[in-house]
């Protein structure tokens, strides 16, 4: 292995509080209680087609979608820097990564306009060899594109990169590339999950575990 690449929400950094709390914000304004965020954790990888399920019921298919979709994507554009946190041990992980000489980067399926922010506002866009995004590519995961993109910028080989995510999306993406995959069990995983079925090579429950396989 010669770089790692990392999904970004539930992996890499733990938004789920300013995700909950952007839709907390959009349920009061509709007259709701705040949800817990416990509730709301689990949803936090679907982006906000999950955010306004668990939140308020509604589907892509509902009329009111896109509507609510907007005012979403607008309240949590201004909170969307209150609280992003590295997952305990990531710090760590990413230094001992630095330290062995090898790379390491960003691709995620959110859109450019919240990760460049986002990653700017933590200082990890001068660290990551490459920060991808879900707009980035014609088709984002569990589509490969965004992958592979993010190998061409590094100018390396898909198949000495491991990579690491939190949805059976990103084991998808990541196996039709090449990679060699990995679970955060760490991440936004919810009780129906069953990481073990998504043949992924590994699941750990610690950042620094993914050390062991490089």
């Amino acid at each position: 292995m010669q770089a790692v690449l990392f999904d970004l929400d539930g992996t890499l950094v733990d938004t789920a509080p300013d995700l909950g709390y952007a839709l907390n914000l959009q349920r009061e304004r509709h007259g709701l209680d705040f949800l817990p965020e416990e509730t709301i954790r689990p949803y936090a990888s679907h982006g906000s087609r999950g955010l306004l399920e668990v939140g308020f019921g509604v589907l892509p298919t509902d009329t009111r979608f896109e509507a609510m979709r907007t005012e979403y994507l607008d309240l949590y554009t201004q909170v969307m820097t209150r609280q992003p946190l590295l997952f305990e041990g990531m710090e760590e992980t990413l230094q001992a990564i630095e330290q062995r000489g090898l790379r390491w980067g960003i691709v995620t399926n959110k859109p450019r306009r919240f990760t460049q922010p986002m990653v700017a506002h933590m200082g990890l866009d001068i660290r990551a060899a490459a920060v991808i995004s879900g707009d980035d590519a014609p088709q984002p995961k569990p589509s490969p594109q965004t992958l592979l993109l993010a190998c061409e910028r590094m100018a390396i080989n898909p198949q000495t990169v491991l990579y690491i995510g939190d949805a059976e999306r990103d084991v998808q993406a990541g196996n039709a590339a090449g990679m060699k995959t990995l679970v955060a069990l760490f991440g936004y995983l919810s009780v129906t999950d069953k990481p073990e079925q998504w043949g992924a090579y590994a699941c750990i429950a610690h950042p620094q575990d993914l050390l062991g396989y490089l």
